[in-house]
């Protein structure tokens, strides 16, 4: 285990509307004011979405499954807000349900807004990003 210790910064309330994307809309809020390390909480309707929810095998790097949903579901997730490569990256893990069921997973695609998402953004003064580990096959956060 790696760890840093640090404080809370500034504090965001957002609203992704009705049919915005909500990774495409965080990403460009990081951007516009410097969001370089937060989590988040969210909740509110998906009308679409592609997430991962899970390795087809307990292998690493694991080889993801992929899901998705293109009716109306609520949902709630948590996430954070790193910066890779030089650009924000959302990681969001969420649970999304309906009468039919429940999907719950990464969201890593396409992330429709269904009439409002409401996320709350806490910002850390911890500097670190994520760096790509071909060994594992992800970018864990990295100090």
């Amino acid at each position: 285990m790696d760890y840093r210790k640090g404080s809370l910064g500034r504090v965001f309330i957002a609203r992704v509307d009705h049919g915005e994307d909500l990774l495409a809309e965080l990403s460009a809020l990081a951007l516009k004011e410097d969001i370089r390390s937060a989590f988040f909480i969210m909740l509110g309707a998906m009308g679409e979405a592609k997430l991962v929810t899970g390795p087809k095998k307990k292998s690493v790097p694991p080889e993801v499954v992929w899901s998705a949903f293109d009716d109306v579901r609520e949902v709630i997730g948590a996430g954070n807000i790193f910066y890779e490569n030089g650009a924000p990256k959302i990681h969001l893990h969420a649970a999304a349900g309906s009468s039919k069921g429940l999907t719950m997973g990464c969201i890593r695609k396409k992330a429709e807004s269904f009439m409002v998402l409401e996320i709350f953004i806490l910002e850390m003064d911890i500097p670190a990003e994520r760096v790509f580990n071909e060994k594992i096959g992800f970018s864990p956060i990295t100090f």
